[in-house]
């Protein structure tokens, strides 16, 4: 088949899903979706998007299928009933961060059926899915990467295949500890040059044209309070427990996850020292 004429399907409209699925339209694949909230469908089916009655209904007529919902729960319930429908040489993508464990024992499914599987979180945000510049870290065959590389470079600035199943995740988990840890390191540096007496602005400016300077620090110098980033801290402190999970005891892991705890817990409220354990 034609790259075009791969029928795409995507399951996990959120603020990165979203855009995601609108580049995939935009670059001329068609598109099949379904949301638990119709509302949410609306301005897809605007654009061309067509609407599946379920998630078997999708499955059963899409070339390639991918899913961006929160957490290991709901990519095992979308994918108990989207594996059965899926027809043998179509294409699984977990866009999810979950554990590498969980992708493995679905590509494992996938494969008793004929289907081909690739975990492929993402780094970015939102504004970067719209721009079509997410990294994509790639888990899973190279005949499954190749197959996926099409659709997926709607989307993607850089794209990256890691090794096995399960591999892609593991990069993401590292990837979004750091992340948490750079903006936990930048939460305690500017607190200290506050008590030096430096002009917390100032300061923030300075680093960010100096050698301390990182992503994480950008996105934390833009923060009024912590408490600005309760939405999306949840989300790291997900992924610095995943990365517990993964790599329990070891040195990097413990030291990435005590960097993050006092910016986390000041953006939660107390949340992540809850979720420590």
């Amino acid at each position: 088949m034609t790259d075009k004429s791969i029928r795409a399907g995507f399951i996990g409209l959120g603020s990165q899903g979203g855009p995601m699925a609108e580049r995939i339209l935009a670059n001329g694949y068609p598109l099949a979706l379904w949301a638990r909230r119709p509302e949410a469908l609306e301005p897809f089916v605007a654009q061309g998007a067509t609407v599946a009655a379920s998630v078997a209904d999708l499955g059963a007529t899409c070339d390639f299928v991918g899913v961006c919902v929160v957490d290991d729960a709901g990519v095992a319930a979308v994918c108990a009933d989207l594996i059965p429908a899926l027809r043998p040489g179509s294409l699984l993508v977990i866009h999810s961060t979950i554990l590498p464990e969980s992708c493995a024992a679905l590509a494992e499914q996938c494969a008793d059926r004929g289907v081909h599987f690739l975990d492929a979180p993402v780094s970015g945000g939102g504004p970067a899915a719209a721009a079509g510049t997410l990294t994509v870290m790639c888990g899973g065959s190279e005949d499954a990467f190749t197959q996926a590389r099409p659709v997926l470079e709607s989307f993607a600035g850089a794209l990256v295949h890691l090794g096995p199943a399960g591999a892609g995740q593991r990069a993401k988990i590292v990837n979004n500890a750091l992340m948490a840890a750079n903006m936990g390191l930048a939460h305690a540096a500017l607190s200290a040059g506050e008590a030096l007496g430096i002009d917390r602005k100032a300061l923030a400016d300075l680093i960010k044209v100096s050698s301390g300077r990182s992503f994480g620090f950008e996105v934390y110098a833009r923060l009024p309070t912590p408490a600005a980033f309760a939405h999306g801290a949840p989300l790291l402190i997900k992924d610095v427990n995943l990365l517990g999970a993964i790599a329990p005891g070891n040195r990097g892991t413990d030291t990435l996850r005590e960097a993050a705890s006092g910016f986390l817990a000041a953006a939660t409220g107390g949340l992540a020292e809850e979720h420590k354990a």
